[in-house]
């Protein structure tokens, strides 16, 4: 069995309808998508996408009414909840006044939403290059390192996603990468993961120190003069909600340095609010030269993205033209939801929910999981960004089969509830706006599905 894309809830595990006798515009929409929609990361054929019609809050619904608690996030996008009164009237006002504008003029919505994003950037970033989503950050990321260095390679992590354009899907390290390789200059290194440790590390010291080492050799040995970058996401997100061990940023960041590399962080999933911070970089004070980030920024609601630019980088655009454009670049429906978007996080303390969250509620609901079900392997994560890592032994650490990972997905569906699957992992990851009594109804599907499998082992 070919294992199931990550990150496209569509393709991971076709469910099969889980109440037949179905609402007329269910039947409506999924027919016209059968019909005419053509999936991403999936084989057509045997598709049946799950039809959603409304969404407010932590909550989405059928045209049925049946109502799901969305701990999937969507595509771990929807960080403020779906359909938040303020974004929505902040768009509708933009779109009454002015819908659309070209992006070598001067827009003031465009301006407000630079000026907010920046308002939470680390020191010495002042300018943002906006795009329409994640994967042409990292283009654009990239472009802008060897524009400005000179250089061409570009190192990531074989654990990664970083978007489906030519350059970031190449950058992406895992089996995505493979039937798209046609940019050139990209390196692929081993990242820090001391559950499935490729160091033969014990300790999370021992695997910071010795995913450094084998980061800097990868780098002598492909020639430093060679390196524009490295490209990191800050926690690994599809790949396994991977947090860095303390210390593994800043020392990426002192080889960086050391070699006269770039630093690129890649926040389009971590950034905003999901790991409990502002942006994921801020639990570890680091200070890259690049950050891109779309997804949180505003929820989804319209298309954007965007570079974070360091005043060294952008600097040396000063009278040299950037090679790079987008059509809807800063488009102001979309700058309009990242200024309400902000604006109402800052107001209602939504990052901070998700910090509470995370450490009082859902990190120790899903550690007692654990020490419940022996089908968890580990658990990981941090905010509203946590994965739980299923084996068929924890002894051996063998991954879950893909047909039983599917039946825990069928299983939580059936009760009501919209997870996250990638490989033989659940990624838990509500909205930012998630509360307690929402996170104890998961936590209660999570342990009935975890039930049933387990029965079947």
């Amino acid at each position: 069995m070919t294992a199931a894309p990550p990150g496209s809830p569509e393709g991971l595990a076709p469910h099969a309808d889980p109440h037949p006798a179905r609402h007329p515009d269910d039947v409506r929409a999924a027919e016209l998508d059968r019909a005419h929609v053509f999936h991403s990361w999936s084989a057509q054929g045997a598709l049946a996408p799950f039809v959603l019609a409304g969404g407010s809050g932590s909550e989405v619904w059928d045209h049925a009414g049946r109502r799901y608690l969305d701990f999937s996030s969507q595509l771990v996008n929807t960080n403020i909840g779906h359909g938040h009164p303020a974004v929505v009237q902040a768009i509708q006002m933009q779109a009454d006044l002015l819908p659309t504008v070209a992006p070598a003029t001067a827009n003031l919505t465009r301006g407000l939403a630079a000026r907010a994003v920046v308002a939470h950037a680390p020191a010495g970033m002042h300018k943002i290059f906006f795009t329409n989503g994640g994967a042409d950050a990292n283009e654009n990321a990239i472009r802008l390192a060897r524009q400005h260095t000179g250089r061409d390679k570009v190192v990531s992590l074989y654990r990664s996603y970083h978007g489906n354009t030519g350059a970031a899907v190449v950058a992406t390290g895992d089996w995505r990468r493979v039937p798209n390789e046609y940019a050139r200059g990209h390196v692929h290194a081993f990242g820090p993961y001391l559950y499935r440790s490729d160091f033969w590390a014990t300790t999370p010291e021992e695997e910071c120190e010795r995913a450094l080492r084998h980061l800097e050799r990868v780098i002598q040995c492909e020639g430093p003069a060679s390196v524009a970058a490295v490209l990191l996401e800050t926690v690994v997100g599809t790949g396994g909600v991977l947090v860095p061990p303390d210390g593994y940023l800043a020392g990426v960041r002192a080889l960086c340095d050391r070699y006269g590399v770039l630093l690129i962080l890649d926040e389009v999933m971590s950034g905003f609010g999901r790991t409990g911070a502002w942006l994921a970089l801020d639990h570890w004070g680091v200070r890259p030269d690049l950050v891109t980030f779309a997804k949180g920024v505003n929820s989804g609601y319209v298309p954007a993205g965007g570079v974070l630019i360091s005043d060294a980088v952008a600097a040396t655009f000063d009278d040299r033209v950037f090679p790079g454009g987008l059509t809807y670049s800063g488009h102001p429906l979309a700058m309009a939801a990242v200024v309400a978007t902000i604006e109402t996080m800052e107001r209602e303390h939504v990052v901070e929910n998700a910090a509470r969250i995370g450490a009082d509620v859902l990190g120790p609901g899903l550690a007692a999981l654990a020490d419940r079900h022996p089908v968890i392997g580990e658990v990981r994560g941090l905010g509203v960004f946590w994965a739980l890592e299923l084996v068929a032994d924890r002894a051996t650490r063998e991954p879950l089969p893909p047909a039983l990972v599917a039946r825990v997905k069928s299983e939580m569906m059936a009760r009501d509830l919209l997870p996250f699957l990638a490989d033989n992992r659940i990624h838990v990851v509500p909205p930012c706006v998630v509360t307690d009594d929402e996170v104890a109804r998961a936590l209660a599907v999570y342990d009935e599905a975890l039930t049933v499998i387990e029965g079947e082992l």
